[in-house]
């Protein structure tokens, strides 16, 4: 994805820059201390199990560890000890469309989007899971192959401060399927299974095929992210709105209630389809609100999780 350098033009342009990368750090530090390292851990298991040592069987014991070669020479019975084997694959998968820049409320999408992407890497590489980052949007796709630590954790949050920074939101870009190319791509990797965070407002067209295919490679969770406007509109007066991913701008009179009950019927219909959606590929989704903190979706979430698995 071509853009800008980091940091702008000047040294005073890199400490403001890096002020904001330590700023994000401490508040997603914050949040992951508070909840999610338990949590995680509990929601995801590892890649499955495997064997550990063999020793004696204790009262208690599972009887189908039991390992019966050995039992045999010994003349006592031994199980095979196993353990979790914890190491997993994350791939943040974030729609970078213009569309994502929108906000109405304190915070844009995006500027959750990267508070968001920014937990969950912290969160992963608690637990030494390895996190991989893929944004995908009217530039080009940037990506970040899948490597665990810190440093490389700053530089995914890094990447998502350059995205919000040098990207324009009235930018006219045609949806060319931005998201439905990366869910491609990822698909058809073949580098293990991974659980893909796929973040998006779901703004775009006919990538209900390709998140089918994804969730048979993968462990997919679709993270919608919605502005309170996109939600409810605001009462009465004439509104320009405008299709972020198409460019295209239309005059909307909301002081009728005719016109309001059809926009808002508009809304209400997509939320439905996503929701029909998500639910015929057996991908449960997390539902975010730029006006309100994504702690406690997501803390619902992963309890959900962990009780189901």
């Amino acid at each position: 994805m071509s853009r800008p350098d980091h940091v702008g033009e000047s040294s005073q342009d890199l400490k403001a820059f890096m002020k904001r990368v330590r700023r994000l750090e401490l508040r997603t530090e914050r949040k992951v201390d508070e909840l999610l390292v338990g949590r995680w851990h509990a929601a995801f298991k590892g890649r499955g199990m495997e064997f550990e040592e063999v020793r004696p069987y204790v009262e208690g014991d599972d009887v189908r560890l039991i390992d019966w070669n050995v039992t045999a020479r010994a003349g006592k019975p031994y199980i095979k000890s196993m353990r979790e084997e914890r190491e997993m694959s994350v791939m943040l998968l974030v729609d970078a469309s213009p569309s994502m820049r929108f906000g109405s409320s304190d915070r844009s999408k995006w500027e959750m989007v990267t508070e968001l992407a920014a937990t969950i890497g912290l969160s992963a590489v608690r637990n030494n899971d390895r996190v991989g980052l893929s944004a995908c949007g009217a530039e080009g796709d940037m990506r970040l192959p899948s490597r665990t630590g810190m440093k490389h954790i700053l530089r995914i949050i890094r990447e998502l401060l350059v995205l919000e920074t040098h990207q324009d939101p009235s930018s006219r870009s045609v949806n060319d399927g931005f998201l439905r190319d990366a869910m491609e791509r990822i698909s058809s990797r073949r580098d293990g299974r991974h659980v893909v965070f796929l973040i998006s407002d779901f703004r775009e067209q006919g990538f209900e095929k390709p998140l089918r295919v994804l969730g048979r490679a993968h462990d997919v969770i679709p993270v919608v992210v919605e502005d309170p406007i996109e939600l409810r509109l605001p009462a009465g007066g004439l509104v320009r709105l405008k299709d972020s991913e198409t460019g295209r701008m239309r005059w909307i009179d909301l002081t009728t209630s005719r016109a309001r009950r059809q926009v808002q019927d508009l809304i209400e219909q997509h939320r439905q389809y996503l929701e029909v959606l998500f639910t015929r590929s057996a991908t449960p989704a997390v539902w975010l609100n730029t006006a309100e903190d994504f702690m406690d979706p997501l803390r619902k979430f992963l309890e959900l999780r962990r009780n189901v698995s």
